[in-house]
């Protein structure tokens, strides 16, 4: 098909670099810093705006991945701090060494239920990460909503603590926040697979996401059309039922805001206008007392040229500015003749002044009748403001009733002209989102079969030869939804002549594992999800099966961080990171400890021929374990 997802043909990371150190534990456990103080980094500032190495090796290919992870108190783990890198990360030990702990406490942090048996008696759990993000995951916005900051290298820390009493805390950027945050967040982080935890693959609106993922760009394009196409729909078709159902509330509705625009249009206030009333009634009411003041201010100023006031005036600033001017500009002395320069400016500000006021003083009106105008029709909008304005609004708060009182008017036209084009709008929009959901609905029949043929391919590597995989879509035309016609079902029949049943149904756990599985490395470099962890999905398999399954583990782990824990050497020989989980008794605490250690080069070897013949220091068992690393590493770089 030519909208399938395929695999980018990536070249594979270079390890973290520390590998082969032991992971740190007990006493020696570094807690990883706590977030920088407010003011040093701005909230949810992505790291690479500062500085693009930042977030990590590898941070600009990838959206994100888990850096270091603190486990205390969890189950038989004291404390350990495990560093994570890029690619694949096995997790490998003996039965009941703990190895199960690390995926739960990836759950745990990521806002997965909390169960207080897992928390040692009396004590408390916690469990830490760091994440180096993409300076445009939406994890930053989100975190910075919480009130999360980065860390001093860029990364955010997430932490999470429960005690034996069942009560659980949460933290992000060092910051206290809801549970759920953490699980929001982890819907676009973490996808965790394990024979017990499939709700995932087993929820059919999942299953017709990833048929609709596999359709291709064009088809999601589609998809969204229609959704908004849905949308519009509904909202008309919600309009019409209430105007019809409310046609009585709606038309006195309608009527009482007529009225206010009956009445704001018959006064028609001016923006501003309000104001401008409230300055002309002080001036006409005040009218003797201002033209007495700008009298006397122009007279100090340029004197008495009508010659009316009498002959003892004192000399106005105009004639004593022009006898300085005339004084200094008589001096040959360069600073005497500017000041005079700077007087005659000074003469042509103060006549310019006099000017305006004697044209305030003609123009000042003190007719009783015009300041019974200006009272009566600021009385009038003062009416208006007090009626349909908000406090200290005045005219313009009137003027916005009245806008949103027309545009709530059309909304309650209840007339049968409204209402007949308002269904004619509904049934459009109706014919719209028929027309879309056919078009949807085609897209994921085209795109069925090949998913399913793609998935069995993928199922027949892992143990699963027999089964098949297919879709069953069942389009519903009068009840459309919002993501189509469809109710989509991933269908398997474990076997030939099993009726194919809904997968979380027809596979057992360890099955259901491959399935999803298979699922994803069919996505692989196109699911949003940048960390994925798989809880011995390997469960009942061996031989070249096993390889098959560390193969595929090994191609997702191109394009995602990937977390397995495992008991089989094949699958553990494609690791980039390969850790191991040991217990030992306590015997001062009388109590079974688990320590987590990275292991490289010859004790990497011991580790799995461990896990083949049970004998670490078995000479046959570390020569199959140096020909499965030499096996792995060539088929990674032939793939």
């Amino acid at each position: 098909m030519a909208a399938r997802t395929t695999t980018r043909e990536a070249q594979r990371r270079p390890r973290a670099a520390g590998r082969g150190e032991p992971a740190r534990s007990g006493e020696d456990a570094q807690q990883p810093e706590p977030a920088r103080q407010a003011g040093q980094v701005r909230p949810g500032e992505p790291p690479a705006a500062r500085d693009p190495d930042a977030a990590g090796p590898g941070s600009a290919a990838r959206p994100g991945r888990l850096t270091e992870l603190r486990i205390r108190g969890l189950g038989a783990i004291d404390d350990v701090t495990l560093e994570l890198g890029d690619g694949l990360t096995v997790v490998t030990g003996e039965t009941g060494a703990g190895k199960t702990m690390v995926v739960t406490g990836l759950t745990l942090l990521f806002g997965g239920r909390a169960d207080p048996g897992r928390v040692r008696a009396g004590g408390r759990a916690g469990v830490e990460g760091r994440l180096a993000l993409s300076p445009d995951s939406p994890v930053w916005e989100r975190a910075a909503d919480a009130g999360a900051e980065p860390d001093d290298d860029g990364t955010l820390i997430l932490a999470r603590t429960v005690s034996a009493e069942g009560r659980s805390r949460a933290h992000l950027g060092g910051r206290s926040v809801p549970v759920g945050v953490i699980a929001e967040l982890a819907e676009g982080l973490l996808a965790v697979h394990g024979q017990s935890d499939q709700l995932r693959l087993s929820r059919p609106a999942e299953q017709r996401r990833a048929l609709d993922r596999y359709a291709g760009p064009a088809h999601l394009a589609l998809l969204e059309r229609y959704r908004q196409a849905h949308v519009r729909w509904r909202q008309l078709a919600g309009d019409l039922e209430r105007r019809r159902g409310q046609a009585r509330e709606l038309a006195q509705a309608a009527d009482v805001l007529r009225h206010g625009l009956q009445e704001i249009e018959a006064v028609a206030p001016q923006p501003g206008e309000d104001e401008e009333l409230d300055t002309q009634a002080r001036r006409l009411s005040d009218a003797d007392a201002l033209r007495a003041a700008a009298d006397e201010a122009r007279v100090a100023l340029v004197g008495d040229v009508i010659g009316d006031l009498g002959e003892d005036l004192p000399q106005d600033a105009t004639a004593a500015l022009a006898i300085a001017q005339r004084a200094l500009a008589g001096s040959d002395d360069p600073t005497l003749l500017l000041l005079a320069q700077d007087l005659g400016d000074a003469v042509a500000v103060v006549s310019d002044v006099a000017g305006q006021l004697a044209t305030y003083v003609a123009d000042l009106d003190a007719d009783p009748a015009r300041l019974a105008e200006v009272m009566d029709r600021r009385a009038a909008i003062t009416a208006l403001v007090r009626k349909y304005a908000d406090p200290g609004d005045g005219a313009a708060g009137v003027l916005a009733w009245a806008e949103d009182a027309r545009r709530r008017l059309d909304e309650l036209d209840v007339s049968d002209e409204a209402l007949q084009a308002l269904e004619a709008a509904r049934d459009a929009a109706r014919a719209e989102v028929a027309d879309l959901g056919a078009q949807v609905s085609a897209g994921r029949r085209a795109a069925a079969d090949g998913f399913a043929a793609e998935v069995g391919r993928e199922l027949a590597g892992l143990a699963m030869r027999s089964a098949r995989v297919s879709f069953a879509i069942d389009s519903d035309l009068d009840h459309p939804g919002p993501e189509g016609l469809d109710e989509v079902a991933l269908l398997m029949a474990a076997h030939p002549g099993a009726p194919p049943r809904p997968v979380h149904r027809g596979a057992s756990g360890g099955e259901l594992s491959r399935v999803m599985l298979a699922i994803e490395v069919v996505f692989a470099g196109a699911d949003p999800v940048p960390v994925m962890v798989f809880d011995e999905v390997d469960a009942g398999v061996g031989g070249q099966a096993a390889g098959e399954i560390g193969r595929r583990l090994a191609r997702l782990a191109r394009d995602h961080q990937v977390v397995v824990v495992t008991h089989l050497a094949q699958v553990a020989a494609f690791a980039d990171t390969h850790l191991v989980v040991d217990k030992s008794p306590d015997t001062g605490a009388g109590v079974t400890a688990t320590d987590i250690r990275a292991v490289d080069g010859e004790d990497r070897v011991r580790e799995l021929a461990r896990m083949l013949s049970g004998l670490a220091d078995s000479g046959t068992g570390q020569a199959h374990a140096r020909e499965l690393l030499e096996v792995a590493a060539t088929a990674r770089t032939a793939a």
